[in-house]
């Protein structure tokens, strides 16, 4: 189960890796930026992965840089129990205005690092573009905890542009949303 310590320690490590600059967590461990890890059901902090991208890096290489040091079966991985993988910041399919909603992470030391998390209704929405069933079970256990608002939810996915999201799949969203 990831903590939010943890997520201090891939935030730290992230922003060593790349000096600085302003870093993005999505996926499930997102959440840990709004909630304290003992507020979460276990189906929001099961995974052993923290997704973090860098604002700016058009070209892909500060991702690379913290994949290569931090991520799946490295030594951070194995001393840790838990990895970071590098991200681009579009690589998550999210609803139009999600940059306003950002929730801010404070470093507990005196780096330069920016960190932010998604909005966790941003998240949500965004694991229900996957439509798949580990991601429909998370969305699940966050409304059953009253920690995600069901309206809210069906806004956002809404609002997420049909160009990223045909109208079809966001139906089959929506219809799972109502039903919760």
């Amino acid at each position: 189960m990831a903590t939010n310590d943890d997520l201090m320690t891939a935030l730290r490590e992230a922003g060593r890796i790349v000096r600085g600059g302003r870093l993005l967590v999505i996926g499930s461990q997102s959440l840990l930026g709004t909630y304290s890890s003992e507020e979460l059901p276990i189906e929001a902090t099961a995974s052993l992965e923290f997704d973090v991208a860098v604002f700016g890096d058009v070209d892909s290489r500060a991702a690379d840089h913290i994949d290569v040091a931090l991520g799946e079966w490295s030594p951070f991985h194995d001393q840790h129990g838990f990895y970071v993988q590098g991200v681009d910041v579009d690589s998550a399919v999210l609803p139009d205005g999600w940059q306003g909603r950002l929730v801010r992470v404070p470093i507990d030391d005196a780096s330069e690092i920016d960190a932010v998390c998604l909005d966790p209704h941003d998240t949500c929405a965004a694991k229900l573009v996957r439509n798949e069933e580990r991601d429909r079970e998370f969305v699940r256990s966050l409304v059953r905890y009253g920690l995600i608002d069901p309206a809210t939810l069906a806004d956002r996915v809404t609002a997420i542009p049909l160009s990223r999201f045909p109208r079809a799949r966001r139906n089959v969203a929506l219809s799972f949303v109502r039903n919760l």
